[in-house]
């Protein structure tokens, strides 16, 4: 058996947290620079308000219905991410973290247990430690833990959070309940395939034969109804290195300034850096982008990244800086406004794997460089230590004008009790 630990209306249960009063009350969530609706409360859904929703045209909307409006912040979304993360891996040895509000439980070998019971002190124990609410659905694979936890969410009054299916009579009731759309693996344009040829629910689809879904489809539509047929065929997936790391922002303004940019490229550059650092791997390869608004309609637009293979591979803020403000150099055109930028690195290996090169013995000089720099910034608070390229007393900073504070990460922020 599997189960699904699903955080409910997360970004938003999280705002909750430090803020009870807005229990109840309507809550959105918006995108970098408060662009547009990326979460939704359960009752701001219930207003209609649809996700993707530009923020400047629900403006008045927001305001008019009592929508409390809440700038992303991550910084604490991930702490309270880890915090139930940690808490779920307390119940169970074996999990898989699907998302930033998701984790896969493996229950094989839990056969003793009363897994209902078992759920509830999972969800109980998660929200008294931090007051986020779950959802919990178990079933004999990981497709049918997804469906289980969509009617335990569903259906909160009934099952109080946590739902088993469990014999074959449940499993049928709940795929001839549940729409295609809302099966695990099935977007928008395969949902729309499956339609035209009459599969509107999850038992229409388990009814296809295998030779005419591989025929037709693909062999990951065939392992999907495998797993809704209760044959456990995806197991949980280990926490891998990413195989590219990309920092990329849009700026507040268009900007013409040669110097802005070139400082932007070099800071997003020594962000990737530390992030291959963080995770003991380095990179072969960086790409560089510069684009206009693409909005502009008056002005013409001008949109080109380039790559450039690394002569070794390096987690190093020079040598990635320095690479990058090359490949800038030759993108970059004058008398253009540029939007949007951003660096990515990728052909990425372990640490562990490191190549030396036999003429760039100075190379070697960078990692404890790197361990120094990194342990400063740790301690003393991010970009204390920087390069020279990059500005001494900018830090990049997103239009965020709904912000709440980050009430666990950040000393001078923590909730003051009177």
């Amino acid at each position: 058996m599997y189960a699904l630990v699903d955080c409910n209306n997360f970004y938003a249960s999280c705002e909750r947290v430090f803020q009870p009063p807005l229990n109840g009350k309507p809550i959105v969530v918006l995108s970098n620079n408060d662009g547009c609706v990326i979460a939704r409360s359960s009752e701001a859904k219930a207003l209609g308000i649809p996700m993707g929703a530009a923020a400047f045209k629900y403006a008045s909307y927001f305001k008019n219905n009592g929508v409390y409006v809440f700038s992303s912040n991550y910084p604490l979304y991930a702490d309270l991410s880890n915090r139930v993360m940690r808490i779920l891996s307390s119940y169970c040895p074996t999990m898989e973290i699907y998302s930033i509000d998701e984790a896969f439980l493996d229950l094989r070998g839990f056969n003793r247990y009363n897994l209902n019971a078992y759920g509830r002190s999972i969800k109980q124990q998660v929200f008294q430690y931090t007051k986020i609410p779950v959802c919990i659905g178990i079933g004999p694979s990981k497709a049918l833990a997804k469906v289980a936890n969509h009617i335990a969410k569903k259906f909160p009054e009934h099952h109080q959070g946590v739902y088993i299916l469990e014999s074959d009579e449940q499993i049928t009731k709940a795929l001839k309940w549940l729409p295609i759309n809302e099966v695990w693996g099935i977007g928008r344009k395969l949902s729309k395939r499956l339609a035209q040829i009459g599969i509107h629910k999850a038992y229409d689809f388990i009814q296809l034969a295998d030779a005419y879904i591989l025929r037709n489809f693909s062999v990951v539509e065939l392992r999907l109804k495998k797993e809704l047929l209760g044959q456990s065929i995806l197991s949980l997936e280990e926490v891998t290195t990413k195989k590219s790391i990309a920092t990329t922002r849009t700026f507040e303004t268009d900007v013409l300034d040669y110097e802005y940019v070139k400082e932007r490229i070099s800071t997003f550059a020594v962000k990737c850096a530390e992030k291959l650092r963080a995770q003991d791997s380095q990179c072969g390869m960086i790409t560089v982008f510069i684009q206009t608004n693409r909005f502009d309609k008056i002005n013409p637009p001008y949109n080109r990244s380039l790559s450039r293979q690394l002569s070794m591979d390096s987690n190093s803020n020079m040598i990635i800086n320095k690479a990058a403000i090359a490949v800038f150099n030759e993108l970059y055109k004058a008398n253009y406004a540029y939007k949007k930028a951003g660096v990515m690195v990728s052909g990425i290996t372990s640490t562990q794997q490191k190549q030396l090169n036999l003429f760039e013995l100075d190379h070697l000089k960078h990692g404890p460089l790197m361990d120094v720099i990194d342990g400063l910034n740790k301690r003393y608070g991010s970009e204390t230590m920087k390069l020279g390229s990059q500005a001494m007393d900018r830090t990049w900073k997103m239009r965020q004008e709904h912000l709440s504070p980050s009430y666990t990460t950040q000393f001078d922020q923590i909730l003051q009790l009177w």
